[in-house]
């Protein structure tokens, strides 16, 4: 007989002491007891203060080792105890689900601010000190009295004293969102049921509240006009009641009420028609990418303070990581916007789309008759990560075919790293230190890798890489910037299509002196094509195609017949039946869970070869 397994929220409901909480957070009771009893205030957190846009700081308490290890698994544990109710809870499920934004999974500003999209009225309240407002009573008395929790009592209490610091919820801790969001949810429910009876759309971010309606008047309840001026709108009876009912307070600076006929944000957005970055915003990330590639650097406004504490907006140097999330920024906006129009999607099911949509936009950069097809911001993007990946890498740059390749070069590498210190830097206790940098392209790679290989038009392929090599120079026509101080490197399998690739570019760049046994060829500025080795043993040559090789080639027989669950390696993931497994498989568990007991030396002359393109570049631009 089988048993059902317990959902998170049972688990956590199942505590009643110490031992049992430790165990469903991963922690020893002994470290969980010391972290909360025994370590200092001061060593338990880190304070310091950040520069606000408006103006003033804002106090951040992170937390240190321990604390905060702990604090992220309670963090993680709530979110599934939180997405575990939502499924239950006694309200219209659109409604329930599009109320609160911040710190949620599938939620983002997008989602917030598509709910107040083309409306008549805007109205938005920031609550004052919202973390600072909850206290360790109320954490406490939360997780005890919530019908929904109703947990035990020395639970509540040790969960209060992971959360709390100084007596309330501090700013910098990976558990005060969700948190904050599960204590504020009440007040939520009573707000959407008041907006839902005045004829408006209720949701939260965080601290910032909005309501929205396309009635020829805006509810009373909610929001009315100031004595002092028809443009100065305070929070309704309804509205204060239950803010001060649920002991949070209005941020009056922050409260305002914006009409269809200017611009109407929310939560940074602009909504009047569409989801929408403010103009001002994409013209100064436009600008700055100008400055990037035209000068090497860029410069940013921000908040500073001098010895006497006086604050002051200044202009300094921003970093290339600023700027890449400010055009990542702007990308996920039009990306969603994207999915909600062609796919018409909810939230919920936009992640599953997102990678879809990120491959059909990673299309080549120019079409058939040579005319761009990106749109502009796309475009500015693309000149972005140009110059960040290729024109002004902070190491060589090396681009293969597809994620496997990388898998056996970053193995091969591991295992013969005394001997290529040019390469790798490995330190006893430490993880390996590429010295070059392993261009992912858009499959099985993180989401930014994948934005940024889409962008560029590089997929994977060899087909891709051609194209991205024939275009190279073009690409860097309009940059004066300093810059090609590295080389890029393009490993391509000597078999037919890794030829029939390399034969083109060098025709298209006009290097006539083509041979596939050559080490390397220079195609232009600071971009090289490596071919993989043709094997120089009679038995290798025998057992491969005359004249050809494919990277997987460089490994010995004894690896290349490892068997996997009684499957034979197939190298042609095309060919790959029920009794063979293809590259994924041979890279995952043979290749890195193996990698002490095989042979890399066929790998030498491929490493040699690009250690030989890395050292004559960088001699010739000392030149």
């Amino acid at each position: 007989m089988g048993f059902e397994k317990k959902s998170s929220l049972q688990t956590l409901q199942g505590a009643n002491s110490i031992q049992e909480i430790a165990k469903v957070l991963g922690f020893e009771p002994r470290k969980l007891a010391y972290i909360l009893y025994k370590q200092s205030d001061s060593s338990k957190y880190k304070e310091f203060k950040i520069p606000k846009k408006s103006g003033g700081f804002r106090q951040i308490s992170a937390p240190n080792g321990g604390l905060k290890l702990l604090q992220t698994r309670l963090a993680e544990l709530l979110q599934e105890c939180q997405e575990e109710l939502e499924q239950d809870e006694d309200i219209e499920p659109l409604k329930r689900d599009f109320i609160s934004h911040g710190f949620k999974r599938q939620r983002t500003i997008c989602t917030n601010a598509r709910q107040h999209k083309n409306r008549r009225y805007v109205f938005n309240v920031d609550l004052h000190d919202f973390f600072g407002t909850i206290n360790f009573g109320r954490v406490r008395g939360f997780f005890i009295k919530d019908k929904r929790f109703n947990l035990d009592p020395k639970v509540a209490t040790i969960i209060a004293q992971i959360a709390c610091f100084r007596n309330s919820l501090p700013q910098g801790s990976p558990c005060s969102p969700i948190i904050s969001n599960l204590v504020a949810h009440i007040l939520d429910i009573h707000l959407v049921r008041i907006a839902l009876r005045a004829g408006c759309v209720y949701t939260r971010y965080a601290d910032d509240m909005t309501f929205s309606t396309n009635k020829r008047c805006f509810p009373s309840s909610i929001a009315t006009k100031s004595n002092d001026s028809d443009h100065i709108w305070l929070p309704g009876p309804e509205l204060s009641r239950v803010l001060n009912h649920s002991g949070f307070k209005v941020n009056p600076k922050k409260t305002r009420m914006q009409y269809a006929g200017s611009r109407q944000e929310v939560t940074g957005l602009v909504v009047n028609k569409k989801i929408n970055i403010r103009s001002e915003y994409r013209h100064n990330v436009r600008a700055m990418v100008h400055q990037l590639c035209t000068q090497g650097s860029f410069w940013v406004r921000k908040w500073e303070t001098d010895d006497d504490g006086t604050t002051a907006l200044v202009e300094a140097e921003g970093s290339l990581n600023q700027l890449q999330g400010k055009l990542s920024f702007i990308n996920d906006v039009d990306l969603y916007n994207l999915l909600i129009s062609e796919a018409n999607l909810e939230s919920a099911e936009i992640s599953k789309k997102r990678e879809e949509i990120l491959r059909e936009k990673g299309r080549d950069a120019l079409n058939k008759q040579g005319k761009e097809i990106l749109e502009s911001k796309e475009r500015i993007y693309r000149r972005f990560l140009l110059y960040k990946e290729f024109y002004a890498p902070e190491k060589p740059v090396l681009i293969c075919e597809g994620w496997t390749d990388y898998v056996y070069i970053e193995n091969a590498l591991q295992k013969l790293a005394a001997r290529y210190q040019q390469l790798i830097s490995l330190e006893q206790g430490k993880e390996a230190n590429f010295l070059i940098k392993r261009f992912r392209t858009a499959s099985k790679t993180s989401s930014k890798s994948k934005r940024t290989a889409a962008i560029l038009g590089i997929r994977g392929g060899v087909k891709d890489l051609g194209k991205f090599a024939k275009s190279y120079k073009a690409e860097f026509r309009d940059f004066s910037a300093p810059g090609m101080e590295e080389p890029v490197i393009i490993l391509l399998d000597n078999d037919d299509a890794g030829k029939n690739v390399a034969k083109d570019v060098c025709k298209r760049y006009h290097i006539k002196d083509f041979s596939d046994e050559k080490t390397h060829f220079h195609i232009c500025e600071n971009l090289y094509i490596v071919l993989v080795p043709l094997p120089c043993d009679e038995p290798a040559v025998e057992n491969n195609k005359k004249g050809t090789t494919a990277i997987e080639d460089l490994f010995n027989e004894a690896t290349l017949n490892i068997k996997v669950d009684g499957k034979s390696f197939q190298k042609d993931n095309k060919g790959v039946t029920a009794s063979t497994y293809g590259k994924a498989v041979f890279a995952k568990e043979v290749v890195t869970k193996q990698r002490d007991s095989i042979n890399f030396d066929g790998f030498i002359p491929l490493l040699d070869r690009i250690v030989e393109v890395i050292e004559m570049h960088r001699s010739h631009k000392k030149r």
